[in-house]
């Protein structure tokens, strides 16, 4: 059965999965290797992207990412083409490289960032490329190194991901070490190189369960996550697909802040001063997701009744359902005062 139209959501986590045609290396050497890693280190910073975690293995990649101002596609395309046009020219070969599509998953931040973290980046293990860990701290050719501080990588999101360990570098960097530790002893995890619904809840066993109690969850191969989220990126496609008009949203808009306001407890006045406050700062990237991403605003309508600018507002669209998460809310949630219109 062919796959679906990919799915791509302004600040979606994508696992990114690339392969050579018919099963054929892709790196020759480290000159190849190092060629890939320098195209992501440009290509990546031009279209917004975030790098999470990457592996290079013989015949194929795997990313880890979050899409920026351009989708993935974009990104892909300028990735493997320049990629593939330099190889062959290199090794004086003619025709593709990698198969016609690429694999892409949109993943559920909570729980899934950390756990392909680990998992990508373990990749040279399981196929013993590298023989430990020891070694893997120092190996070049995944993301691994750069969160170990072995190898610098700027381009990284070092910060991003070290920071859910610890708000110290050192110390976040030894629970790091230690969480991918604990699951390389685990060994290969089928449920974390794909989607649907068998994967998302772990296992055949566990959807006949869900079955026998007559739950019911939205699934799609596309996506790993729960059936809230497969929903709600189904959602989000669709208004992005469909914007709402510009006047319809501005008057919107203002129910939006109100509503905002109100759950994080306080004024509308506040949440649009540019306040640094935790509290507010939370409220603020709720709202401007919502208001970017639902109701389809332009980033300068939203940053400039918000206070801030275009580029705070880019900055904050992807922690939107962490802080959901935190609160136990979903955008429905916050989306209220347009039902009541």
């Amino acid at each position: 059965m062919p796959r679906g139209p990919r799915l791509d959501t302004s600040g979606a986590i994508h696992h990114v999965m690339a392969r050579g045609i018919e099963g054929r290396s892709i790196f020759s050497d480290d000159r190849d290797r190092q060629d890939w890693v320098d195209r992501l280190a440009v290509v990546g910073p031009e279209t917004g992207l975030a790098v999470f975690a990457w592996a290079l293995l013989p015949n194929h990649v795997h990313l880890l990412v979050r899409t920026g101002k351009r989708p993935l596609a974009t990104t892909m395309r300028r990735l493997l083409t320049g990629y593939a046009g330099t190889f062959n020219r290199r090794h004086k070969r003619s025709g593709h490289l990698f198969q016609n599509r690429y694999k892409s998953i949109l993943v559920e931040e909570e729980p899934y960032l950390l756990e392909l973290v680990r998992y990508i980046h373990a990749n040279p293990l399981r196929v013993k490329t590298v023989v430990d860990l020891d070694a893997l701290d120092g190996y070049a050719w995944t993301g691994h190194s750069a969160l170990m501080g072995r190898v610098p990588r700027p381009w990284q999101a070092v910060g991003e991901i070290l920071g859910r360990f610890d708000e110290h570098t050192r110390v976040a960097r030894r629970r790091y070490r230690e969480y991918v530790a604990e699951g390389i002893v685990r060994g290969r995890r089928p449920e974390l190189q794909g989607g649907g619904l068998r994967r998302s809840v772990g296992g055949w066993e566990k959807v006949h369960d869900l079955r026998r109690a007559r739950e019911h969850g939205m699934a799609d191969e596309r996506v790993l996550g729960s059936g809230t989220f497969v929903e709600e990126v189904f959602r989000a496609v669709g208004a992005q697909s469909k914007p709402m008009p510009r006047a319809v949203a501005l008057v919107q808009l203002p129910k939006l802040l109100q509503r905002c306001a109100a759950v994080w407890g306080i004024s509308v006045e506040e949440l649009c001063t540019g306040s640094r406050r935790r509290v507010v700062s939370e409220a603020r990237t709720v709202a401007a997701t919502i208001a970017v991403q639902r109701l389809g605003l332009p980033m300068v309508d939203a940053a400039r009744t918000l206070g801030v600018s275009s580029a705070a507002i880019h900055r904050t669209l992807p922690h939107c359902n962490a802080i959901l998460n935190r609160r136990g809310l979903s955008l429905e949630d916050l989306l209220v005062a347009k039902r009541e219109s």
